[in-house]
């Protein structure tokens, strides 16, 4: 299975804080990144004691800041592609919780070493009358080195809602796909819907 680099699907969605705001203030999906990781970070602030005891309980603050921001059905969609058009709607509401919560599980709790030097927001470059932007951020590793990552968002009837991500050039909605075309040709998408199933996490506020 391919692997991304950084954990940074929800953690750049949740956690990017610009060290100097947009220079634009009109600059919408950038500010919707950028008011999500305050208000992710305030909480992670105040709370990263208990979070490290009980790392479970970061998903429901994942799962309440981050998901009104991300396209779940639309980045399920692109992931499996041509397996979309001959799902049953059954099968693909049961793909899109369990995509979501496998990634919850498989990023959440990476949440818990971020702090706000580590990502910075670039400068937006684009124009967002096309329904479509990529908010360019860079994310410092523990080596110091800075790790070019991209988001990519469009407006639907909710407003901006981000999709993928890119680090390094390599999308996390491309790098999916191509793992679940070959293992649903090989089981089934049925089956595929069960495994990440029972590796996500069932997100509570207790």
């Amino acid at each position: 299975m391919i692997r991304i680099s950084v954990p940074a699907l929800l953690c750049g969605l949740s956690l990017c804080v610009a060290v100097a705001a947009p220079a634009d203030e009109a600059d919408e999906p950038s500010q919707i990144i950028q008011n999500a990781a305050n208000e992710m970070l305030k909480d992670l602030d105040a709370h990263r004691a208990e979070y490290r005891k009980d790392p479970s309980k970061v998903y429901a603050l994942v799962d309440r800041v981050l998901l009104p921001h991300f396209d779940t059905q639309y980045a399920a969609q692109q992931v499996l592609a041509k397996h979309w058009r001959t799902a049953t709607p059954a099968q693909r509401e049961r793909f899109i919780n369990s995509f979501y919560h496998s990634l919850l599980k498989n990023y959440g709790t990476a949440l818990l070493d971020f702090t706000a030097d580590r990502l910075i927001i670039l400068p937006f470059k684009g124009d967002i009358s096309t329904g479509r932007a990529v908010v360019r951020t860079q994310v410092r590793r523990d080596n110091g080195t800075q790790v070019p990552v991209n988001y990519s968002l469009r407006k639907n009837d909710q407003g901006w809602m981000a999709y993928d991500v890119s680090i390094e050039g390599i999308s996390y909605i491309k790098s999916y796909r191509t793992d679940f075309d070959a293992e649903i040709a090989q089981k089934g998408l049925d089956a595929v819907i069960e495994r990440i199933e029972q590796q996500g996490v069932k997100v509570s506020d207790k």
